[in-house]
């Protein structure tokens, strides 16, 4: 068995974060959603999900911060604006209570999340009713409660902006836009809430890299199947992340 301590952590819970960061990133590469759903959970049993949702937005910004110019000059800002709202009152909620609660009852709640966005996510379900002010500032509201509690808010703004008659490309640089906010949000409820530790630079330092390893081969492999095959695939992939991230099963799988 391994043996070499990074960052308090053991050579095989290192091994263990770097898979989880190569496939959510794989996922998020080759179907472009996912990633948090994957790699949460499972960083969340390797080093605590005190430091994996930290661990995560540090590693998403590095890598997506390119996009930013090109959302904003095709986003839909006023309606980013107003989900943004909602954000702002979800986002510290939700880090509060990353910040507070116990991290085995926030690892259960974690995988209950996680199970509940895999199923909003499979079913299809789209909102296509008219964008109202009331129901983007909710969307924007619960999706930040989980981004700041996991990282996991993207299920619910896809579902909410992807159902209605809005060009492909405005839906991509609105959620683009959106999250680039949210984060502004999670790093202030982080900081606020001490969750930036050592523990999250010094691991970026291994999960980075794994996770654009990840998007770089995802990104290559699509085309290769058709896009249903890789929702499924992804689909799958959250499951297992899941089962296997089960609190239950820490004395059999780590």
């Amino acid at each position: 068995m391994l043996d070499f301590p990074v960052a308090d952590h053991s050579g095989g819970e290192l091994l263990f974060l770097f898979a989880a960061a190569l496939v959510a990133g794989l996922a998020r590469g080759f179907s472009g959603f996912g990633a948090a759903l994957i790699f949460i959970p499972l960083a969340s049993a390797a080093v605590g999900p005190k430091v994996a949702a930290p661990l995560l937005l540090v590693i998403d910004l590095v890598t997506t911060v390119g996009m930013l110019p090109n959302a904003w000059r095709l986003a839909d800002r006023p309606s980013v604006g107003t989900m943004s709202a909602g954000a702002f009152f979800g986002v510290p909620a939700g880090a509060y209570i990353l910040a507070t609660a116990d991290p085995l009852a926030i690892r259960w709640a974690i995988v209950g999340l996680v199970v509940a966005m895999l199923g909003l996510l499979a079913s299809g379900w789209r909102y296509h009713g008219r964008p109202k002010t009331t129901v983007t500032v909710f969307v924007g509201m619960l999706a930040g409660f989980c981004s700041g509690a996991a990282q996991a808010g993207g299920p619910p703004v896809v579902a909410y902006w992807l159902g209605g008659a809005i060009p492909r490309h405005t839906v991509r640089a609105n959620i683009v836009l959106y999250f680039a906010i949210s984060s502004v949000l999670s790093i202030a409820s982080y900081v606020a809430g001490d969750l930036f530790v050592r523990d999250v630079f010094l691991l970026s330092l291994l999960s980075a890299p794994a996770y654009g390893i990840g998007l770089f081969g995802g990104s290559h492999m699509f085309g290769l199947a058709s896009e249903v095959t890789f929702r499924r695939l992804c689909y799958w992939l959250i499951g297992v992340a899941a089962l296997v991230s089960l609190p239950v099963l820490d004395g059999i799988l780590r």
